[in-house]
This record gives structure tokens, sequence and C-alpha cells, in this order.
């Protein structure tokens, strides 16, 4: 007769098949908790943005307050750490975007001083389509001036818009004066969604935008 094993057996308590589909769940639930809490930290960091800009006359008070231009950039920074991988070049960067803070000096010199020609600037505007491959930066001089850019633009990355100027218009009521064109470069949206739009351009400077509630067109 056969002497007794002196080897415990082995209990299927302690022993759990691999199954791929308990571990394909448990990739797809921490997926889904990273997403949640990506979505919960950009919403906070827009929120933050838009309360520091809130009060800074689109960028002509943050010029002569360095704190605050420091406090405002490092949230568009923290924006763009966090949102990397989001597509910004699709058909969802279209349409007619407002400008709510800018550092680009140009166009902030332009609004601080249109009262020294007999007017007030409007809205500031950038008009893109996508499909068309065209860009107009615009700024309006109720209720009849405005000034506008006219670009070509070249989709570059997921985030990233090359353009290149191809001519310039004042425009006033019942006349034109056409200029010519001065410039290429790029920007990166680093943030868009329904409401606004955040980027930053070759030379350094930061854009916050809005959608416009209608469409500009010449």
């Amino acid at each position: 007769m056969a002497a007794p094993s002196s080897l415990p057996a082995i209990s299927n308590t302690f022993f759990t098949p691999f199954n791929p589909s308990n571990q394909t769940l448990k990739t797809r639930n921490t997926l889904t908790a990273r997403s949640s809490l990506t979505s919960q930290s950009l919403s906070s960091a827009k929120s933050t943005l838009l309360n520091l800009i809130s009060d800074q006359n689109r960028g002509i008070t943050t010029q002569s307050d360095p704190q605050k231009l420091l406090q405002i950039t490092e949230a568009i920074d923290t924006i763009a750490s966090i949102n990397g991988e989001q597509v910004t070049t699709d058909s969802s960067l279209s349409g007619t975007w407002r400008l709510l803070w800018t550092t680009e000096k140009e166009q902030l010199f332009i609004v601080e001083n249109a009262g020294f020609f007999g007017t007030k600037a409007g809205d500031v505007l950038q008009v893109i389509d996508v499909e068309k491959r065209s860009l107009n930066n615009v700024i309006t001089f109720p209720p009849d001036g405005v000034f506008f850019v006219r670009s070509d633009v070249e989709i570059a990355s997921s985030q990233r818009v090359n353009f290149r100027f191809t001519s310039a218009v004042l425009r006033g009521k019942g006349w034109e004066f056409p200029l010519p064109p001065f410039g290429q470069g790029w920007f990166d949206s680093v943030y868009l969604d329904d409401d606004i739009r955040v980027a930053k351009d070759i030379r350094g400077d930061y854009l916050v935008v809005d959608r416009a509630p209608y469409q500009w067109k010449e």
C-alpha cells in the first residue's frame, strides 16, 4: 500500500486562474478614474484662469502688474501640462473667437489708444475656418470701422497651427485702405471647449478667447 503523501492538498480557495476579461476591466476602470481626475483638474484650472483674467480689461491692466501676469501665465501653463493630449486643430477650432485676455502688445496698444483716433475699440476677434484654411485677426471700431488681417493656415499637429499673413485692410464706412502682409508664425491651442480657447504662440504671447455669440464676416 502506498504511503500517504506528506504534502498538503492545494485548495482551490488559494488558486484563481488568470482571467483576461478581469484584467481588461481593471485597466478600463483605471483609465476611467484617471480621465475623471484629469477632467476635474482641467475644470478647476479653467475656473482659476477665468477668475484671474476677469478684471484685467483684456490684458491692459495686466501690463502694469507683473505678479498678476505671473499668476495668469502659470495658470495657462498648468492647463497646457494637463491637457497635452487634446486635439484642438479639428473642426472644433473653427468659429468666431472673441478676445478675453492677451499679452500681445500690438493688439493691446490699438485697443488702449483707439480714443486718440476719435473712436473706441469694440470686439477683438480671431475668425478661423479649418476647412478653408483661413484665419482673420479682427479689431472692430463700432459702428462701422474695422481693421483685419487675413492669413492662410496649415494644421501642423494636434494642437499647432502655422499661419502666414496674406493681406491687411483698414475699413470705414464707404472706404477701405489695403495694407501689405507682414509676417508668419504658429500658435498652439493648448485648451479648447464649447466656451473658451487658450493659446500660446511663437513669440511667447498668451491668448484667452471665448466663442462670440455671432459669426463675423467681411
